[in-house]
């Protein structure tokens, strides 16, 4: 039975949705944003190879 009732419903879905996407494009924006972090470019010493297969 379409209505007020039924019209104020899509009207919710659609912001509900709206700030889905905009939340979504909000996090993607800021994660690529955001620089990684540098990692060593060296190769590890023996040592600190064994170390860490110790773990």
């Amino acid at each position: 039975m379409p209505g007020p009732t039924s019209a104020h419903h899509g009207r919710r879905y659609a912001r509900a949705l709206a700030a889905a996407v905009l939340a979504a494009a909000t996090l993607i924006t800021a994660a690529n944003a955001i620089p990684a972090r540098a990692t060593s470019t060296t190769p590890p010493t023996p040592a600190t190879q064994q170390r860490a297969e110790e773990r």
